[in-house]
């Protein structure tokens, strides 16, 4: 398992943007595919996008995709989710996710990933 640390989570009105960050301090964070999960208040964790340890795969949840782009700074241990056009059904906790994986691929079940953050509040007024 790795440590993960969630930033960039805060209030914003519908149809503004936000970015998250996701960093660790893991020497092997270039072997994991990363993902970001979200959790609204009375409803169950979901799954948002994953990217490959390569970042030439990304996979996204339809209710995100063409306003969320995932993104990795293998160099810098930290994987980005900027987040457009937020509507008020995207106010959740953000989670952080990661998984060691010899291949390049994306998950996007809870069970896939191993290594989880402590999650960010994003809040989006409408």
């Amino acid at each position: 398992q790795v440590q993960l640390v969630e930033s960039g989570g805060g209030l914003v009105q519908a149809g503004g943007s936000l970015r998250l960050s996701c960093t660790t301090s893991a020497r092997t964070f270039s072997s994991h595919t990363m993902g970001w999960f979200r959790q609204a208040p009375g409803k169950e964790r979901e799954f948002v996008t994953s990217i490959s340890w390569s970042g030439d795969r990304t996979r996204y949840a339809d209710s995100v995709k063409g306003r969320f782009t995932i993104s990795r700074d293998n160099a810098k241990n930290t994987v980005y989710l900027q987040m457009n056009s937020l509507k008020s059904e995207d106010t959740a906790v953000y989670y952080c996710a990661a998984q060691r994986t010899s291949y390049s691929i994306t998950y996007y079940t809870e069970g896939d990933f191993g290594s989880w953050g402590q999650g960010t509040q994003v809040t989006v007024s409408s």
